[in-house]
């Protein structure tokens, strides 16, 4: 497929796309292509969401901050949406910002920021995070981008936790009573839990050890920052997404 400009087109509001349709970009995205990029009518970028799939299109006029463009053919049909559910105990802004950006590469459909005893900090700017999700997954050509949930503290989370996914618990320092484990096969909607750079205080491994849904996980010998035991743990959990559906079977 020809290389160009990947946009996420919003379905909320907005007919399906077809053929020879004309249709507005956001502001934002036309400053993104007549400032940034430079682009003159007539150039081709890919708009898409999970809905319509992907899209070539040709801009058909672009200022400061209106553009238009002729949608040309769609390019890929829309696919399932499926993965892991992350959530995490938000760190600094800059650590906040990679656990997303890397989650939205690694499949991650829906980010849950946990309030845990040791969490660094309470402030989590939601509209941030979405708008970093959709430029990784217009980066990553992925077709969905992942929601971003409110913060919510960890028993509240675990309340809400669908009773038929399984909840991986990421166990930094696994306890004898942790029944520490390995990841091995996945199923569409599973979750992974990973807690602040202090870890989990002892009430709240009781707590996570007393629900049925959870399993506690080990990620390897070392001490993981945050954020890299994010990035592992959805690896991890991505080759069991594999394993479960034979795509690692010879």
């Amino acid at each position: 497929m020809k290389d160009c400009p990947r946009l996420f087109a919003d379905l909320a509001g907005k007919p399906p796309m077809e053929a020879d349709a004309v249709r507005d970009l956001e502001p934002g995205q036309a400053h993104y292509l007549g400032t940034v990029m430079r682009m003159a009518p007539g150039a081709e970028v890919a708009l898409f969401n999970a809905g319509d799939g992907e899209w070539l299109a040709s801009l058909v006029a672009v200022r400061r901050d209106r553009a238009q463009v002729r949608l040309l053919h769609r390019r890929r049909a829309p696919e399932p949406v499926c993965g892991p559910v992350l959530l995490f105990a938000p760190l600094k802004r800059d650590a906040t910002d990679m656990v997303v950006r890397m989650g939205t590469e690694l499949g991650v459909t829906r980010f849950l920021p946990v309030l845990t005893e040791r969490t660094n900090t309470h402030r989590v700017n939601v509209g941030r995070l979405e708008a970093i999700a959709m430029e990784a997954a217009e980066q990553c050509e992925r077709l969905d981008v992942p929601t971003i949930g409110e913060p919510a503290r960890l028993p509240e989370q675990l309340a809400a936790w669908p009773a038929g996914s399984t909840l991986f618990v990421a166990a930094e320092r696994g306890g004898p009573d942790d029944g520490v484990g390995e990841i091995d096969r996945v199923a569409d909607g599973d979750g992974l839990l990973v807690g602040p750079e202090g870890g989990f205080s002892d009430a709240e491994r009781r707590m996570l050890r007393a629900r049925p849904f959870v399993r506690m996980i080990t990620l390897g010998k070392r001490i993981l920052r945050a954020d890299t035991a994010a990035a592992c743990g959805l690896s991890l959990m991505g080759a069991g997404f594999r394993r479960a559906s034979g795509a690692d079977s010879r």
